[in-house]
């Protein structure tokens, strides 16, 4: 390409001001925007055009579809809810569909209280959508989320009134050869905005600087394909000289990039607390003791739940004699890769996050989605074909109610709905799953993990063992057809999916069975026998010795 040529695109797509490209989103418009949390989220995009809107008045009553939730607490997503929250500005968003809202407090205010209409699909499913219509295709077609809150003969994936009444997003019932199947579809996006780290003149992108890749290319996918070829709006750190780039390091081709915005550091950080290492990058691989640096060193009542879900993975190890690869899910079950660390068996326990990341030490809180010492990357469309398809071993996921049946509710009650993130579609897939949560919620709550057991003091005063989930994440009767290997694992008891409904098999040393389990149940479980007492390695404060075990399990 001639130096004119590439001078004449540079000057059409570089752009120095924003709201000359953002002015082009009309009412009404679908908006797809990247983002894994903080990776990949094109913050300064997202802030330009709501103040473009506080200026102009437009664009208004956008649809904003994203691949997971473009933001943490503060920032992103969550900034703009909070600005318009606090103004009453029902006119920005006329709806959303999105994977997680849990790092959003506000939105899930708004949800509630109907500013506009609101969905939650999985991760996967959202990732495969973008790919499928950018392929031309309709919509997602899966087995994912059938007797659940998903199937349309239930909620249809919608949080509010205001969606069930507009159905903007649908989903089918389908059946094909006596198989019953999801079609999932949503409106085409006009508008994409995305984030790479460099771009060349021309406009290719490549992501040396961010935690994963996301679902970049294939947001910018979609938002090409016929019948309607949209605007690729790109926010970038930094521009480079066309050809400068490795070929092979391009994500997201120049062709398919319409402009591109350099945007401050400030608006452009890897992560929550990040804003910017090259450990987190993946540009260095660090020694242990930098990958072990910040553990939590305690034993608390969390950490009890992680150590007792690793054991189960070390069984994993030692009945197929190999490494077993795992999904760890937000919230305490991404503490398994800190006892993993701890028990240095992370060669043994492969451990990989929704974002892409496979190896290294999952972090979690805002920061979920970054493994310190990844050893590979996929975009999160092929890491979700490793979910979906069972190609892993287990997968560790949290709980927010479990019924007696052994239905799962993993993202809606009267006071959060923070959607179901990668839950449905990597709970479908997984051969072995262990739920792993405290047993009760609520303020107030204390523990005392001492001398191989578990006291406690102050209890939660909110019951997640209910006779019925307020929400079905993920149905037991699709669990047991698929003949999965299923546990609920708590502080202080350990439970088993049966056809006949959830059996206590374990209770912690130091717990009252009637007091302390029993009486903080809905129902009865299924007790065939004495329950067994869990494994007092977990509540010592010493390294359990499982490294060495597994060792020994490993056939050559």
């Amino acid at each position: 390409m001639s130096d004119s040529v590439v001078s004449l695109i540079a000057r059409k797509k570089i752009v120095n001001d924003p709201d000359f490209v953002l002015s082009q989103i009309k009412d009404g418009d679908v908006v797809a925007i990247s983002g894994f949390n903080e990776i990949t989220s094109p913050d300064y995009l997202i802030e330009r055009l709501y103040r473009l809107y506080l200026k102009t008045g437009h664009p208004r009553n956008l649809f904003i579809i994203s691949d997971t939730f473009p933001g943490t607490p503060g920032r992103g997503l969550d900034s703009i809810a909070q600005m318009m929250y606090k103004r009453g500005d029902r006119d920005f968003i006329r709806g959303m569909l999105v994977a997680f809202y849990g790092w959003s407090e506000t939105l899930q205010k708004m949800i509630k209280e109907e500013w506009f209409e609101a969905y939650a699909w999985s991760i996967g499913i959202l990732a495969y959508w973008f790919r499928e219509v950018g392929s031309g295709r309709p919509g997602v077609l899966t087995r994912v989320g059938l007797n659940t809150t998903a199937d349309p003969r239930y909620d249809g994936t919608a949080l509010n009134e205001t969606a069930k009444e507009r159905r903007t997003v649908k989903v089918q019932l389908l059946n094909i050869d006596g198989k019953e199947y999801l079609l999932y579809t949503a409106p085409k996006p006009k508008f994409a905005l995305i984030r790479g780290s460099t771009a060349d003149e021309i406009g290719n992108l490549s992501l040396e600087d961010e935690v994963a890749y996301g679902t970049v290319l294939n947001i910018a996918q979609a938002t090409k394909a016929m019948p309607e070829k949209g605007t690729v709006i790109a926010q970038v750190l930094r521009v480079a000289r066309f050809g400068t780039i490795n070929p092979k390091s391009v994500v997201v081709p120049g062709p398919l990039v319409d402009y591109v915005v350099v945007a401050p550091r400030e608006y452009h950080r890897q992560s929550h607390s990040f804003d910017y290492d090259p450990i987190v990058a993946g540009r260095v691989i660090p020694p242990a003791d930098v990958m072990t640096a910040q553990m939590e060193s305690g034993l608390d009542e969390r950490k009890v739940v992680a150590r007792r879900v690793a054991l189960e993975l070390a069984r994993l190890v030692e009945k197929y004699g190999r490494p077993v690869v795992v999904n760890l899910g937000v919230g305490i079950p991404a503490m398994v890769g800190e006892v993993a660390m701890e028990e240095d068996i992370q060669d043994l326990v492969v451990l990989t996050v929704e974002s892409g990341t496979w190896g290294g030490r999952p972090l979690y809180g805002p920061d979920f989605g970054v493994s310190i010492g990844a050893f590979a990357v996929l975009s999160v469309p092929d890491q979700f074909t490793m979910y979906e398809g069972g190609v892993i071993d287990a997968a560790s996921l949290g709980f927010m109610q479990i019924d007696k049946y052994g239905n799962v509710n993993s993202f809606f009650t009267e006071s959060k709905i923070p959607g179901p993130g990668g839950f449905p579609a990597i709970a479908s897939g997984a051969p072995d799953i262990y739920y792993a949560g405290l047993f009760t919620a609520g303020r107030g709550t204390k523990y005392e993990v001492a001398d191989g057991k578990l006291r406690i003091i102050s209890d939660g005063n909110i019951v997640k063992f209910v006779n019925k989930v307020d929400k079905v994440g993920c149905s037991s009767k699709v669990m047991i057809e698929n003949r999965k290997n299923v546990l609920y694992i708590t502080e202080r008891a350990v439970f088993r999916l049966t056809p006949e409904g959830l059996e206590l098999i374990e209770v912690a040393p130091g717990v009252d069975l009637e007091k302390d389990v029993l009486a903080k149940m809905e129902f009865k479980p299924i007790m065939k026998r004495e329950p067994e007492l869990m494994d007092p390695r977990i509540f010592m404060p010493k390294k359990m010795g499982m490294k060495e075990e597994l060792v020994k399990a490993i056939r050559v």
